[in-house]
C-alpha cells in the first residue's frame, strides 16, 4: 500500500456525509473528533475520508485551509494502520474542535491516537470468525 491520498478515498458523496451525521459514531482524541460508519455493500475504496474545520472557530479560511491540509497529510501517513487490520468499508469524517492553529506534531500525536482507538473499537465490535 502506497502512501498516497488518492480521489477514490476522498469522502465526497452528500448522501454518505449525510448519512455520518445521523447514523455514525464517533470517538475524540481532543481536538480532534472522527466520526466513522461502517459501508455496507460494495464501496469505491476500503476508506473514504474528508475532513473538515469549523468556519465557526476559524474565520480566516486561510487558517481553516492550513489545518484540513495538516489533518490530511497526518491521515495519509498513518492509514496504513487501518488499511492493513480491518474488514470491510468505512466512511471516515475528522473534525478539528479546537480553537488555536495545532502545529502537525499535535495534529499527527491525536491522529494516531484516534486511529489506535478506531482500531480496538473496531476489533471489539466484529471479532474475526
Amino acid at each position: 500500500m502506497s502512501s498516497k491520498f488518492p480521489r477514490k478515498e476522498k469522502l465526497k458523496s452528500e448522501i454518505l456525509i449525510s448519512r455520518l451525521f445521523e447514523e455514525g459514531k464517533s470517538i475524540s482524541s481532543y481536538p480532534l473528533k472522527l466520526i466513522y460508519l461502517d459501508i455496507k455493500g460494495p464501496a469505491a475504496a476500503k476508506i473514504q475520508c474528508g475532513v473538515t474545520v469549523p468556519k465557526r472557530n476559524f474565520k480566516s479560511a486561510v487558517k481553516r485551509n492550513r489545518i484540513k491540509r495538516l489533518l490530511r497529510e497526518s491521515y495519509r501517513l498513518h492509514k496504513e494502520e487501518i488499511f492493513n487490520n480491518i474488514e470491510g468499508s468505512f466512511a471516515f469524517l475528522f473534525l478539528y474542535l479546537g480553537n488555536e492553529l495545532p502545529d502537525y506534531r499535535e495534529v499527527e500525536r491525536h491522529m494516531q491516537v484516534i486511529l489506535k482507538k478506531f482500531l480496538i473499537k473496531v476489533t471489539d465490535e466484529n471479532p474475526i470468525k
